[in-house]
């Protein structure tokens, strides 16, 4: 689609948003040692995860915890009567905008929720696959297929779920570069001159982008996000921009992580990358073992609304809680030997999606996009496995997780045209 708008690139044309991975997220190869060491201490500690891994934190000068035991994480984040969506105020809401729905408390997120739900049901999302994804994942592959190895989070990964977001919102291909950039600025919350800036100008941009859509609507999810209603209603524009500039970090920046830390985990399983090969009916259960085994979010943060008491622990009004998914995915109690990775392991509902009120609305596009990729891989890259003379995948980060490289050989194919 033509569009009559201009992305603007950062002032500074000397900062390069994706270096800011492990300034931000740190570069540990195992949070996990430590997460038990917590959690063998008490369900709730004193002090922000950020913190007790080392690293400075974004919070106000108030009381933090970390909340590690799984019960306590399901109660944590199920109660928003107690423990408020506010506190990412002080990140994201300074950068998607007040408007987003991750910083809001019910009865306001529940309203604008239900609009978001609409749109990203099962059934529309699966016709997204089929339309979209599949034909980014195999443009992407085809650069590689005939060489017989890859790097597949430089050549793949890093790549397909912001290209689906591309297609998706119907953006210009002139845009795409400019905005990728300004969309991983916006997370860059060691260097938060950027990241506003880049929330700015992703906003200058949408509502451009919104009224032409308006104007001319198409089938695009801009045009389906500008047009959709509950009772009558259309989302306000500073919910509708704002969610808009959380897109490509909570659709494609999440998938990207996840479908990276899948295709390692069955690499370094051999056996159990082999069984998924001869049975595909099992790809729901590998992706549902890696978003538990190591889900790309390991936290997520609530407010004390008021004076209240957590496994035990007395929490002052106003504290800041991080609640580890990480910590309940890896429960013993829950999953035995929880730190193997093992997709014939008896299913329990992992917490990599959060739970409650503020379960991921794009749940469902993760899974489609995760699922789309796992079957390339088997269709196309036969005798797959990790390339013997270069390092093996290695998971970094302590609270946004990703491998830098996987590299892998398989058998040459020749891609006509």
């Amino acid at each position: 689609m033509a569009t009559t708008s201009r992305i603007q690139d950062f002032d500074d044309p000397t900062y390069n948003p994706f270096l800011s991975h492990e300034d931000n997220f740190g570069a540990d190869a195992d949070p996990y040692p430590r997460i038990h060491e917590l959690r063998a201490q008490a369900a709730v500690v004193p002090g922000s995860f950020r913190q007790l891994m080392g690293y400075p934190c974004y919070y106000p000068d108030v009381p933090k915890f970390s909340v590690v035991g799984s019960k306590e994480v399901e109660e944590a984040l199920i109660d928003p009567a107690r423990f408020s969506n506010s506190g990412y105020e002080v990140t994201l809401g300074h950068t998607f905008g007040m408007g987003s729905i991750s910083v809001m408390d019910n009865p306001v997120h529940g309203r604008w929720r239900r609009i978001f739900q609409k749109i990203f049901l099962p059934q529309h999302v699966k016709t997204w696959g089929e339309t979209i994804v599949d034909p980014v994942v195999h443009g992407l592959m085809s650069s590689f297929l005939p060489r017989g190895e890859a790097d597949l989070v430089a050549e793949f990964t890093h790549s397909y779920p912001f290209e689906v977001i591309y297609k998706q919102l119907n953006l210009p291909r002139s845009d795409v570069g400019t905005f990728q950039r300004l969309a991983i600025g916006q997370t860059d919350f060691e260097h938060m001159p950027q990241a506003i800036e880049a929330g700015i100008k992703l906003g200058e941009y949408f509502r451009a982008l919104v009224e032409e859509r308006r104007a001319n609507p198409g089938d695009d999810l801009i045009s389906m996000l500008a047009t959709t209603e509950d009772d009558g209603v259309h989302l306000p524009e500073l919910v509708l921009i704002s969610f808009l500039r959380q897109l490509m970090n909570a659709a494609g920046d999440t998938t990207y992580r996840g479908t990276s830390i899948l295709l390692s985990a069955l690499l370094r399983n051999p056996d159990q990358l082999e069984a998924v090969g001869k049975d595909r009916s099992l790809i729901p259960a590998a992706i549902e073992e890696a978003l538990r085994w190591d889900g790309p979010v390991l936290s997520q943060t609530r407010v004390a609304v008021r004076d209240t008491e957590l496994g035990g622990v007395k929490i002052p009004a106003g504290s800041y809680l991080d609640v580890l998914a990480g910590a309940a995915n890896r429960d013993p109690a829950i999953y035995p030997d929880p730190d193997r990775f093992d997709i014939f392991r008896e299913r329990h509902a992992h917490y990599s999606f959060a739970r409650g009120p503020h379960i991921c609305v794009g749940q469902h596009l993760a899974r489609v996009e995760m699922t789309r990729a796992l079957h390339a891989v088997m269709d196309n890259l036969r005798n797959l496995r990790l390339d013997p003379d270069k390092p093996a995948p290695a998971i970094r980060g302590y609270m946004m997780r990703v491998p830098e490289h996987i590299y892998v050989k398989f058998d040459r194919v020749t891609v006509d045209g």
